[in-house]
């Protein structure tokens, strides 16, 4: 597989969403919309693309999904809780039945020695089940850490391409 997301990824994703009729909504930090943009790139996604949600500021992940400042607060906002709670607020703050956020550090400043520049929090959420209650209350969530190497447009590509390509995955198990 190349290192770079093709167009054939993303039809293939687009397939898969609407071979099941689910629609995907993305909740991105540092990424900034980049993996909706990649998404949007594919005509025809507005078929299998519900929303994107760009929440930057701990400010916007509240207001825009939901996420409790408090929960902000004690784990940051680059941590497997505020990615789960930024995905499950993607769904329930759209129509859509899958969700993928990510929140993480893409430098080249902002970083720790608990989270260095390339950390980046991943979460998926998708429906735990085949029936009329699909959603946040409902959802089924994968999340996974990483460390992305390079300067701030390779770890936000890095990105972008581990989220999509996952998500891919994850749609395509039985």
């Amino acid at each position: 597989m190349t290192t770079q997301t093709t167009s054939t990824d993303v039809e293939a994703l687009a397939q898969a969403l609407l071979q099941h009729g689910w629609m995907l909504a993305t909740a991105e930090s540092c990424t900034g919309g980049l993996i909706a943009a990649r998404c949007t790139d594919l005509a025809g996604s507005s078929q299998w693309l519900e929303r994107g949600f760009v929440t930057y500021s701990n400010e916007a992940k509240h207001e825009m999904l939901g996420v409790d400042s408090a929960l902000i607060a004690q784990h940051g906002a680059v941590s497997e809780p505020a990615a789960q709670a930024m995905a499950l607020g993607a769904l329930r703050h759209s129509r859509a039945q899958v969700s993928v956020a990510v929140t993480g550090v893409a430098g080249p400043t902002g970083g720790s020695v608990d989270k260095p520049v390339g950390t980046v929090w991943f979460c998926w959420a998708l429906p735990s089940d085949a029936g009329p209650t699909l959603g946040a209350e409902t959802a089924w969530v994968k999340t996974e850490v990483m460390h992305f190497a390079g300067d701030r447009a390779a770890v936000r590509e890095a990105t972008m391409q581990h989220a999509l390509r996952t998500l891919l995955t994850l749609l395509q198990t039985p």
